[in-house]
């Protein structure tokens, strides 16, 4: 009998110790929309408790290319809302400002938009999940 509760508590222990370690949904690597004839691949992790994300490649028609934008944060402090929402900050990079941002995840795309002036003015983007 004890044996028997020692196996379902170790069994539960694991199975505990798996869903905390499973990715959130917007983690990896993210295709930007083109923006000013160049696109990006961004990195999403954790940062703290919300997600972060840096460009990691960038890319013009004729390939790839070294920008000095890699490394740079573009996504920033995004803090998940739930049903797929997250607020945090956005960086873009074509004008080198940082606007008040959101996030509408839905499996590999995500809507991010960066507002200003109490979201009267926004600029959006679909990005793709790279596989």
């Amino acid at each position: 009998m004890k044996s028997t509760i020692l196996a379902l508590a170790a069994g539960l222990g694991m199975a505990l110790a798996a869903g905390a370690a499973s990715a959130d949904p917007i983690e990896g690597m993210w295709r930007t929309q083109p923006d000013d004839g160049s696109y990006a691949h961004v990195q999403i992790a954790p940062c703290g408790s919300n997600f972060c994300g840096k460009i990691v490649k960038t890319f013009k028609d004729g390939g790839e290319y070294k920008s000095p934008n890699l490394g740079k944060p573009i996504v920033i402090d995004m803090a998940a809302k739930g049903g797929g929402a997250y607020a945090g900050k956005v960086w873009r990079p074509s004008n080198d400002k940082i606007y008040v941002g959101k996030i509408a995840l839905n499996g590999d795309a995500m809507k991010l938009s960066g507002c200003v002036a109490g979201g009267l003015i926004c600029a959006k983007q679909d990005w793709t999940r790279v596989k």
